[in-house]
């Protein structure tokens, strides 16, 4: 925390990160939820609330221990937001005391929780007179050890049966901050040398990507409004060069980016390619986002805000030599970067993402050309949004060759985890790719 965060009222704080684990668990995303937040009270709050998402099943587990029943929704997560953030000592952002006495100041400052302030008071002034045992007995749940759902506890363990453990850990680490370097301004080597000189420490990393020791504001980065460099996963890196990767360059090669924003993949594919992209977004807003970015790396695309998965509304009838499908998903691979993920998602979201991935496969496999190909990415560690989709498009689509591909990328922290090619870097969200090729006719 920075002196302008904690100049600011902590039981401001506290209450609307209160309101955004309770908009959360409504169904608003995270990210939707903190953009309405007041700016000054932002960057303190974004804190606050990813610490309180990596341990929300810890702190629903003490819950339980406190209370008989669970409080109203808006007590309920003020609570809970003060357990998360209290429980375990050593990683608490504040002084226990003050996180309680801060968090009893936010019931009663709002009229939505003033009526269980002395409610909070009682079940928090308990937890730090019994906090050793309460958290003993919250040991035995795997919620509360693993802070994911059981469902996506259950569902990692039967399908990843090797890794699981470390991948529900990695999933609770935070992400580095990694960067892509624009190959028509700079190379990476060259790039490293700036950033040594600008003071930032930074490490190459196999594949091209470079991984910061320490997060920076990009007006930081050299170079970063001139388009030199972007911000971009390693993992999410290997799209454009998997996609183009052996093919042919021209001014005259049709690339379609199908679920395009926020406009990375989009401008790593100009960056790599002199040919014509056009770039789909279902949603306006997150269409300004890609235009915004390629003007930042001084690129253009064909941006067209429709529905990839309804070609009649915006296909001109010419095939496409190649396409990047980035299909929608539960986003369980990058729940370092959004930790609200896990509590958002409900079992049954996997198959209706699936059925969503299915039909915009099969439809944009029916513009590409013969011998063009098409890349389908999910960032989910789900094998039906993975291995599951690739090998059911394969059994209906005999036109359909399996490239090599990386398939499913665990999520990790530097530790390498079974057999893992060379080419890999060792930091990266998780990711799931398969190369599709469609044979001539």
């Amino acid at each position: 925390m920075n002196q302008k965060e904690v100049a600011l009222p902590l039981w401001r704080q506290l209450s609307a990160t209160a309101s955004i684990v309770q908009a959360v668990r409504s169904g608003v995303s995270g990210t939707a939820a903190l953009e309405a937040v007041a700016p000054q009270l932002r960057p303190g709050v974004q804190a606050l609330v990813f610490h309180v998402w990596r341990n929300l099943g810890r702190a629903e587990a003490l819950r339980g221990k406190l209370a008989s029943r669970t409080p109203p929704a808006a007590a309920d997560a003020l609570l809970c937001s003060a357990l998360a953030l209290a429980w375990d000592e050593a990683q608490a952002p504040y002084d226990c005391f003050t996180l309680v006495n801060q968090s009893v100041e936010a019931a009663k400052r709002q009229p939505d929780t003033k009526a269980q302030a002395n409610f909070l008071n009682a079940c928090l002034r308990r937890f730090l007179r019994e906090r050793d045992a309460l958290v003993v007995s919250t040991d035995v749940d795997p919620v509360a050890l693993w802070n994911h759902p059981l469902w996506w506890i259950k569902q990692i363990q039967r399908e990843q049966p090797q890794h699981w453990q470390a991948i529900l850990k990695a999933a609770n680490g935070q992400a580095p901050m990694v960067l892509r370097v624009n190959q028509r301004k700079t190379n990476a080597a060259d790039y490293c040398m700036m950033l040594e000189q600008a003071g930032i420490a930074a490490k190459l990393q196999t594949g091209g990507s470079i991984v910061l020791q320490r997060a920076v504001g990009v007006q930081q980065l050299p170079g970063f409004a001139k388009g030199l460099v972007s911000v971009q996963d390693a993992a999410a890196q290997m799209a454009a060069t998997l996609l183009l990767d052996g093919m042919p360059r021209g001014t005259d090669q049709r690339i379609l980016d199908a679920c395009a924003a926020p406009g990375g993949k989009t401008g790593h594919l100009l960056e790599l390619s002199d040919g014509h992209v056009l770039a789909l977004e279902i949603d306006g807003r997150r269409t300004d986002r890609i235009r915004q970015n390629l003007q930042r790396l001084g690129l253009h695309a064909e941006i067209v805000t429709a529905d990839a998965s309804q070609p009649q509304t915006w296909w001109d009838g010419r095939p496409f030599d190649a396409i990047l499908l980035d299909a929608p998903c539960t986003a369980s691979g990058i729940v370092r970067r959004h930790p609200d993920v896990r509590w958002l998602r409900r079992e049954s979201d996997v198959a209706q993402l699936a059925a969503i991935q299915q039909h915009m496969l099969q439809t944009l496999w029916g513009l590409l050309r013969p011998g063009g190909r098409l890349l389908y990415c999910t960032c989910s560690l789900f094998k039906a949004e993975g291995d599951g989709q690739t090998q059911t498009f394969l059994t209906h689509n005999t036109d359909a060759v399996l490239m090599p591909s990386p398939g499913h990328l665990i999520p990790r922290n530097g530790a390498k985890l079974g057999a893992v090619p060379d080419n890999e870097p060792c930091d990266h969200d998780g990711f799931y790719y398969a190369l599709l090729q469609k044979r001539m006719a």
